[in-house]
């Protein structure tokens, strides 16, 4: 049995910078990742880097192929600093390998080739994300030309018509990006409108941009069957039949538990099969952490980046910050244009009762808006009328992605609005704008 300080499993934001931050202190380090084309996790190879660079080379009119190849390219370099990383700390092992717990501090690898090894340490870091969920649809997983969110990135060529099973988050922006291409797009939810949980106003405008970018949307719709027709698709529903080149399942991600072996541990499970952890990422088992998706919080990478703080503090003996002190985390849903989020919306502050002022001001009156020919969007903000702090705000605009994060470090130092509203800011630009927007 290998002997180590510190065992993490999964080659995630979380991980890697753990692994990373103990080896540089000289602690023996056993990072484990089974698939060695996920070095860096799920942004860098499959999420968020790869899905950004199509987009972006698509918003810069460069055709599928050539964006495809820049995605590649991207998803490579960044893939193989992320091994670099660790690989050149010589007090790192980096195991390509299946991980599964024996114990509750003793951990079983097993190599593609059916070399096995057992290792084990004080510490040890659970960080394996989060899997596509699949819903059980007859004929979802069968038939052929029927992509997730991962294998889509890869397709030969590009679709004439392509359908999206799910109205959230992932399949929104993969609407948008195909959409951008000239694929004909239909997505199918069963929910009454998209974005069912911000404001309707928010959820009206994005849809009418998304549909004047060629995307149709088939709301209130239950998908009964999936099956093949020759080289195309068929979604069976109750409003009848639909005929496409390629379908996506987009519906969701739940936490990547599978064959980790908890079941020999004392480590115990929420009721959505996430990993229980206490507001320091603790597991039931002391000294075990459960970092990123698999913990069953916020799907974000900056949230797992978060995560790795609060365990390094914890274990450096510093618990001034944990879960239950984060707060005003923003989002950001990239369509195009992309809507950014951080804080309450109206809707919120009416059923919390805050006494509270709200202002809008649409993109086609802002200066920078007509310098990019592109009038589309609104900021909105939402300020409590007797402190005067921000209580959240919505941006759907080009550049609300930057945008957003000035506004929650406001949020997070108490900065009032009126701060905001007499703030300078350079000229032409879309953050002058918070002068007006914050103008009650």
């Amino acid at each position: 049995m290998l002997t180590y300080d510190v065992i993490v499993i999964g080659f995630g934001k979380a991980g890697k910078t753990l692994a990373s931050k103990f080896g540089a202190q000289g602690k023996k380090v056993a990072i484990i990742e089974k698939d060695d084309t996920m070095y860096g996790g799920t942004c860098i190879n499959i999420g968020c880097i790869p899905t950004k660079v199509l987009i972006h080379s698509i918003e810069t009119h460069h055709g599928f192929d050539e964006a495809i190849a820049e995605k590649n390219a991207v998803v490579s370099r960044l893939r193989a600093k992320n091994f670099k990383m660790l690989d050149d700390i010589k007090t790192v092992d980096v195991f390509n390998a299946d991980a599964t717990f024996s114990s509750n501090k003793v951990i079983k690898i097993r190599s593609a080739n059916g070399d096995s090894q057992e290792l084990t340490a004080e510490i040890i870091i659970i960080n394996t994300g989060s899997v596509i969920n699949t819903l059980p649809i007859k004929g979802l997983t069968e038939s052929t030309n029927v992509y997730d969110s991962t294998s889509i990135q890869n397709l030969k060529t590009q679709p004439k018509t392509l359908g999206i099973i799910g109205g959230g988050n992932i399949g929104l922006e993969f609407a948008s990006l195909f959409s951008q291409m000239g694929t004909h797009v239909s997505i199918f939810d069963p929910q009454e409108r998209i974005l069912a949980r911000e404001e309707e106003f928010v959820s009206t405008k994005v849809a009418e941009y998304m549909a004047k970018n060629g995307v149709q949307f088939e709301l209130q719709s239950h998908i009964s069957e999936v099956k093949n027709d020759g080289n195309h698709v068929i979604l069976v529903t109750e409003n009848g039949e639909y005929e496409f080149d390629a379908v996506l399942h987009a519906t969701g991600r739940k936490p990547n538990i599978t064959g980790l072996g908890i079941e020999h541990t004392d480590i115990k499970l929420t009721e959505r099969g996430a990993i229980q952890v206490d507001e320091f990422l603790q597991t039931s088992v002391p000294k075990v952490f459960a970092v990123g998706d698999v913990n069953g919080g916020l799907q974000f990478t900056y949230i797992s980046l978060d995560d790795s703080r609060i365990v390094w503090n914890y274990l450096k003996g510093n618990s001034d910050y944990s879960t239950k002190k984060r707060h005003h985390v923003p989002y950001t849903i990239f369509l195009n244009p992309p809507l950014s989020r951080v804080g309450i919306d109206e809707t919120q502050a009416k059923e919390q009762g805050v006494n509270y002022q709200s202002n809008t001001l649409m993109v086609a009156n802002m200066p920078r808006a007509h310098v990019n020919s592109d009038l589309r969007g609104f900021f909105k903000v939402i300020v409590d009328a007797d402190s005067h702090l921000i209580l959240g705000a919505t941006l759907l605009s080009a550049e609300s992605p930057e945008l957003i994060n000035l506004i929650k470090m406001a949020m997070d130092n108490k900065i009032p609005y009126t701060y905001l509203q007499n703030q300078i800011f350079t000229h032409p630009t879309m953050a002058e704008n918070l002068n007006d927007l914050f103008h009650f």
